[in-house]
């Protein structure tokens, strides 16, 4: 089930953290959240999975920043946002996502027990104008059934910046792994055939 407005306020002190909260931007069943006046723009041509892109940082200056179609923006919300025993969601403004732009590419959905600052992975379907302080997406939040494990040591926790893509360090740890147990597979061999 989705938390409603009245919920989502019930619940600040509790279960959500919204800072700086206001009334203002309460919707019937989510919270609008603002556009920070930071971007990240990666330098690369081609982007690597396996290691850490070059980026760049934009400021979205008073009149505005014309962004580009076929590129990439990462922004970050205004608000700090800390969520326990419930599962927030990232979604686009519909008044954004009519003016061609993308908040999220693709990760609008939190873990329980989030907390920072949201990512956003903007993309304009033709060149569109954008604005610091500009409400341009809205948390909502579902209950959860069942246990509860906590999003605790993830590698975007407890951020206070805008965060390019991490994943270089997941399968750099995978990577690390598995040379792990190839080697003790290769040690046990070795003691297999020293004992016989």
């Amino acid at each position: 089930m989705i938390l409603s407005g009245s919920e989502i306020r019930a619940q600040l002190g509790a279960n959500i953290r919204i800072e700086p909260f206001n009334d203002d931007q309460l919707n019937p069943n989510s919270y609008n959240l603002r556009l920070h006046d930071e971007l990240l723009v990666y330098e690369e041509i081609v982007l690597d999975m396996k290691r850490a892109n070059r980026f760049r940082r934009i400021t979205i200056p008073q009149e505005g920043l014309l962004l580009q179609p076929s590129q990439l923006y990462l922004g970050r919300t205004m608000e700090y946002t800390e969520t326990r025993n419930l599962v927030p969601m990232l979604e686009g403004r519909s008044s954004i996502g009519r003016l061609g732009l993308f908040v999220h590419v693709t990760a609008g959905f939190g873990d329980v027990g989030f907390c920072g600052y949201w990512t956003l992975e903007m993309f304009a379907v033709q060149p569109v104008r954008i604005y610091a302080g500009v409400q341009v997406c809205q948390v909502f939040y579902h209950t959860v059934e069942g246990a509860v494990t906590e999003y605790r040591n993830g590698k975007y926790q407890h951020n206070r910046d805008i965060q390019p893509s991490l994943l270089y360090r997941e399968l750099a740890a995978r990577d690390e792994r598995q040379l792990q147990l190839k080697f003790e597979a290769q040690q046990s061999d070795a003691d297999v055939h020293a004992e016989s």
